[in-house]
């Protein structure tokens, strides 16, 4: 007889470890799928949920919004999905559909939208819930592990570097689980790419370069040749300058993150010729849908860490100490 409960990591405080709790199975509601989690990524925002750098988390709280499951369980108004069907659950989660910034096309604003694995409980667990609307198809290329990073370093990364326009030289600040998925996207699109790490990780470098970088080195490193457009994906504020100064008159600094440290003050003279600094927030279904279609025709190839659920905990220290190659991915 199948099991009526299930096992998950619960934050049940800001700075607390996860615990690993026993609760029962739910029950989707009609517009819900529910799913028997595959994998789930683990993602740095994960990290700022953890240490209260983003302030309004339920609790307690499942954490998790790179999520790979399998459909076990079907409500009664959903379309388009069926049992057994293998679904991917990003970190946008619900919208209402009805605010000026959804009736405009841009519901990454929505001014009451929720989100896994923060307002919404996410996929540390052995099971979970979601709104069929926000759920998608995965492509068959990607194994479970591999696809979980494609539901946010992925869709974040695509929808910064759509922010670039046509640049042809793009800088990278931050080489993690977003950057290494953006950079074989550029490379695909005919850009050149260079990448800045923390000074003296050679390792990350390496890496850089292994996915088609033509340059790779420490933040603080001028670059070979002045960039179009940058994307900061580190939680840096200081960064910001730095893109600047290494960016072309007219050019564009694209911060990619949920959060970032203060930006410190700068001459104007970096921002003085056209150059333009710009956030991304959160990600659109449509979003979802062409990158999810574009990743396998660009041959991108996620480099992933399995590792249990149970070791959670792990997996977030490792990501705060940059330990990681690629992302973390939980199995249960």
């Amino acid at each position: 007889m199948p099991s009526s409960t299930m096992q998950e990591m619960l934050l049940d405080r800001v700075g607390a470890k996860l615990k690993l709790a026993e609760l029962p199975i739910p029950e989707p509601t009609p517009r819900q799928l529910r799913l028997r989690v595959l994998t789930c990524g683990v993602c740095r925002t994960d990290l700022h949920i953890v240490d209260g750098e983003l302030t309004q988390p339920k609790l307690p709280l499942v954490l998790g919004h790179e999520i790979v499951g399998r459909v076990d369980a079907v409500g009664s108004e959903v379309e388009g999905f069926a049992m057994g069907d293998r679904v991917g659950v990003p970190w946008l989660g619900f919208t209402d559909g009805t605010c000026p910034y959804c009736r405009n096309g841009q519901e990454n604003l929505c001014d009451n939208a929720r989100f896994t694995g923060y307002q919404i409980d996410g996929g540390y667990a052995s099971h979970t819930v979601a709104d069929a609307r926000y759920c998608f198809h995965l492509p068959d290329t990607y194994s479970d592990a591999e696809a979980a990073p494609l539901l946010c370093a992925g869709l974040i990364g695509y929808r910064a570097l759509t922010m670039t326009g046509d640049a042809a030289r793009l800088g990278i600040y931050g080489f993690g689980a977003a950057a290494h998925i953006v950079a074989q996207v550029a490379r695909y699109q005919g850009r050149q790419v260079f990448a800045f790490t923390r000074p003296g990780d050679t390792r990350a470098q390496a890496f850089a370069r292994e996915l088609g970088a033509v340059w790779a080195g420490g933040s603080g490193e001028t670059p070979p040749e002045e960039l179009d457009a940058a994307i900061i994906f580190a939680p840096v504020g200081a960064l910001v300058p730095a893109a600047l100064k290494a960016s072309r008159k007219g050019g564009l600094v694209v911060c990619g993150g949920i959060h970032m440290s203060d930006v410190p003050s700068f001459p104007y003279e970096l921002l003085w010729e056209e150059r333009v600094v710009r956030s991304v927030a959160n990600l659109t279904r449509e979003d979802a849908r062409e990158f999810l279609a574009l990743a396998p025709r660009a041959s991108v190839k996620t480099t992933v860490v399995p590792m249990p659920l149970a070791a959670a905990n792990e997996a977030l220290d490792r990501l705060r100490q940059g330990e990681l190659t690629g992302a973390a991915v939980l199995v249960p």
